[in-house]
């Protein structure tokens, strides 16, 4: 084989041929015969015993030579590619192709070319990180949260429901006098104050007795589903049973009981350090994730559109594993559809989380060559520890399944990412100055956030048979899209 007109185009595309020769192209097409004479039948031959050149007198030379192109076109390709020393992303086209009165046959492929970085400013760069401050309330709520968990029912028998109890009731709505679709439930056990149902439900079950029946008039949310919205019902409900949550008492019997500490001393210690460390790593993720989204920014590239598609399939079938979809031979849009995802939400919440994961890795790369990092078989020895730590594999196994070369590749990519973020400056954080319009601007936005919270968690109407079916698609549509776009970020 020999490589001819290699040719780069505009968009990052190019063109190259390849022409094999004669011998090559005579090889493939008795492949070609042999592949497929079994199935041939020739008046005064046995079926499948026919010769080539028999074979060829009555249906032409030409009979096998589109199975010998196929047969060859990937060999020739990866020649081609070889030879040009081209880096390409996704997959070749064949643009032309042509067998000459030599019997050689002659490739055109067309490529899109792996995109080249200019690199901006990348080291010593500015973003603010914010302050960790770790409060008593903050580690008296994690504490409470323990002690929620490690609490026990208690029965009450002798009073009325009260915001914290947990109500068991049985109820069914009416929309017009008529029962509505996913309305309906009996022994159902709802925390009252937990703002689960929808605004006005929790609160008229306060006061109500035990197997006591009382109606509920109840006006869905505006944004609420689409039959129901902005909607006047009625709940019929009975209260069937109250309990409340006892709580552990806080001393140093209840540490003992959950966690390695003998005191409540030592615990609300270790409590408040788990809290700190996580807002430390919350607040360092913080300030890189600037740090990167500046460094892209000062770049220049031309990102192909294949390699951000590659990243949304990427991210989708990854996200997908999650549930057990490991099936590769999945076409891309099936599995979009059975994980409820349109195009819509595809390109609001997945594609801008992939555009910047291709941006971010083009820019270590660049960094990578820019600094010429290389990376020995002995420098490779404590990040292989670190790997197989992190997944809880050995070492021998970790190199047998990625092989040096990826490994070398990854920790080079790590040691870029060191280059650009230990050079980077904590930036003072700037005075807030308020003007009079701006401060009563920012507590009446203060005010509508507060006022919003409870009416988005108070959006789900109270759940019982039928629910779900009525609303399974978008909510798996809308949980699919939010965390596929978590896995991007």
């Amino acid at each position: 084989m020999i490589v001819k007109n290699v040719e780069k185009k505009e968009n990052n595309t190019a063109a190259f041929q390849v022409e094999t020769d004669k011998a090559e192209f005579e090889a493939a097409v008795n492949r070609a015969f042999l592949k497929s004479k079994k199935d041939i039948y020739i008046p005064g031959f046995r079926k499948g015993k026919a010769p080539r050149a028999v074979v060829e007198g009555m249906y032409g030379a030409e009979v096998f030579y589109q199975d010998a192109i196929d047969d060859m076109a990937p060999g020739a390709f990866e020649f081609g590619l070889n030879e040009s020393g081209l880096r390409i992303v996704g997959a070749p086209s064949v643009a032309g192709l042509d067998v000459t009165e030599e019997r050689t046959a002659v490739y055109t492929f067309e490529v899109t070319l792996y995109p080249e970085v200019t690199l901006g400013q990348y080291k010593g760069l500015e973003a603010e990180k914010p302050a960790v401050e770790v409060t008593d309330e903050q580690v008296n709520e994690e504490i409470d949260s323990v002690r929620r968990r490690n609490s026990r029912k208690v029965s009450i028998d002798d009073r009325a429901a009260q915001m914290g109890d947990t109500a068991n009731i049985d109820f069914d709505g009416y929309l017009d006098g008529e029962r509505f679709d996913g309305g309906k439930a009996e022994g159902y056990d709802l925390e009252l104050g937990s703002n689960s149902f929808v605004p006005g439900f929790e609160e008229q079950i306060v006061g109500m007795s035990i197997g006591e029946e009382k109606d509920l008039d109840i006006t869905f949310p505006e944004n609420y589903v689409e039959n129901l919205a902005g909607k006047a019902v009625v709940f019929k409900v009975k209260l069937n049973a109250l309990t409340y949550p006892e709580l552990p008492e806080l001393d140093d019997e209840f540490a003992k009981d959950v966690s390695e500490f003998d005191t409540l001393d030592e615990y609300k210690a270790d409590v408040r350090a788990n809290i700190e460390k996580r807002l430390n790593d919350q607040a360092d993720a913080q300030f890189r994730s600037e740090i990167l989204r500046q460094a892209c920014e000062n770049m220049t590239v031309e990102i192909p559109e294949v390699m951000i598609e590659d990243k949304i399939e990427e991210i989708i079938r990854n996200y997908a594993a999650n549930f057990g979809m490991n099936d590769r031979s999945v076409e891309l849009a099936q599995l979009k559809a059975m994980m409820g995802l349109d195009d819509e939400t595809v390109n609001n919440s997945i594609r801008p989380g992939a555009e910047s994961q291709v941006k971010s890795d083009l820019l270590i790369e660049a960094v990578v060559k820019a600094e010429d990092i290389q990376i020995s078989d002995e420098d490779c020895d404590e990040y292989l520890k670190k790997v197989a730590e992190s997944i809880k594999a050995s070492v021998e196994d970790v190199l047998n399944y990625f092989g040096m070369d990826y490994i070398k590749a990854e920790y080079a990519k790590e040691k870029a990412g060191e280059v650009i973020f230990d050079s980077a400056v904590v930036a003072k954080a700037k005075p807030a100055k308020k003007t009079r319009a701006k401060k009563a601007k920012t507590e009446e936005s203060e005010e509508a956030a507060e006022e919003a919270k409870p009416k988005t968690r108070k959006k789900a109407a109270p759940k019982a048979e039928g629910e779900e079916a009525a609303e399974a698609k978008p909510k798996t549509r809308k949980k699919a899209a939010s965390k596929a776009e978590e896995k991007a970020e």
